[in-house]
């Protein structure tokens, strides 16, 4: 069975669901609280658990209370946690996500351990055994330096950044990867000019309600998407990531893994929360609708 290294960010998250998201001095009420595990590396990780693909998380927490639910949580759904870092005398990272009726999100972070982790933390016998390693946002220097690791292994690369792509000294790990996850804004950030797939490398780009497409060899391949009525959006790029890289490393086309991965980002937007239990079974079924 293919297994997948997944590198970065493991919070945990508190989800709010407001009758509005409120102006400045205003006030809204909550009408849901959802609190879970999250953090772009354990979503994509655990997605990928529930998809059949083994998998192991490499990240930090700290040592209170919400770092031991996470690595709990990410234990439960199938994730190798062995080489989860826990720093004993700082905090878990909490991220507070506000959601309006309409999907629109309001994020709320409190610094903490989640960027604690070296390059060093991964053990070279957990990669050698790998098929693939995905980085999430993290410290530029320990992307660079994973990559590069993963490189002389001989182990594909893949990475998704997020929204602070713009904000951060990733040249050399966008450079360098085999597979590039980017919204539409994040590519404009990433690629001032029209986003390629220069330097071999294959872009997987996110278009939400839109679907997605891949460029890769001067080809570019598209999926529509699935119609949702979207009830929060927070995780579905991570669900989609893990609904691609599970299609990737299995030796799937690219039209068959963006399809998986439009179904996995559908049924992330249908629930509260960023995380999503998904399965063979929910993806399948709408892939036949």
């Amino acid at each position: 069975m293919p297994r997948v290294v997944c590198a970065g960010h493991v919070n945990w998250d508190v989800t709010l669901r407001v009758d509005s998201l409120p102006d400045p001095d205003g006030e809204a009420a909550v009408e849901s609280r959802v609190a879970a595990a999250g953090g772009s590396a354990a979503n994509v990780a655990g997605g990928l658990a529930d998809l059949g693909v083994d998998c192991s998380l490499l990240g930090s927490v700290g040592g209170d209370e919400y770092g031991r639910a996470a690595r709990a949580e990410s234990s439960e759904r199938g994730v190798d946690c062995d080489a989860l870092v826990t720093v004993p005398d700082d905090e878990t990272t909490r991220k507070y996500v506000v959601v309006d009726p309409s999907g629109e999100v309001m994020v709320l972070g409190c610094p903490g351990a989640n960027e604690a982790f070296e390059a060093a933390d991964l053990p070279e016998g957990v990669l050698r055994d790998a098929d693939h390693l995905h980085l999430t946002g993290q410290r530029p220097e320990t992307a660079a330096q994973l990559a590069e690791r993963a490189s002389e292994a001989g182990v594909p690369v893949s990475f998704d950044p997020g929204r602070r792509v713009g904000e951060r000294a990733y040249e050399a790990t966008l450079s360098t990867v085999d597979y590039l996850f980017l919204n539409d804004r994040e590519a404009a950030l990433a690629f001032p000019f029209d986003a390629s797939d220069s330097d071999g490398r294959t872009l997987v780009l996110k278009r939400g309600p839109d679907g997605a497409e891949v460029r890769t060899g001067g080809e570019r391949i598209a999926h529509p998407g699935y119609p949702v009525d979207a009830v929060d959006t927070t995780g579905a790029g991570d669900a989609f990531a893990a609904g691609f890289l599970a299609g990737a490393v299995a030796g799937e086309s690219h039209e068959r893994a963006l399809a998986v991965a439009n179904a996995c980002g559908a049924l992330a937007a249908r629930v509260p929360g960023a995380r999503t239990d998904l399965s063979r079974a929910a993806v399948d079924a709408l892939l036949g609708a």
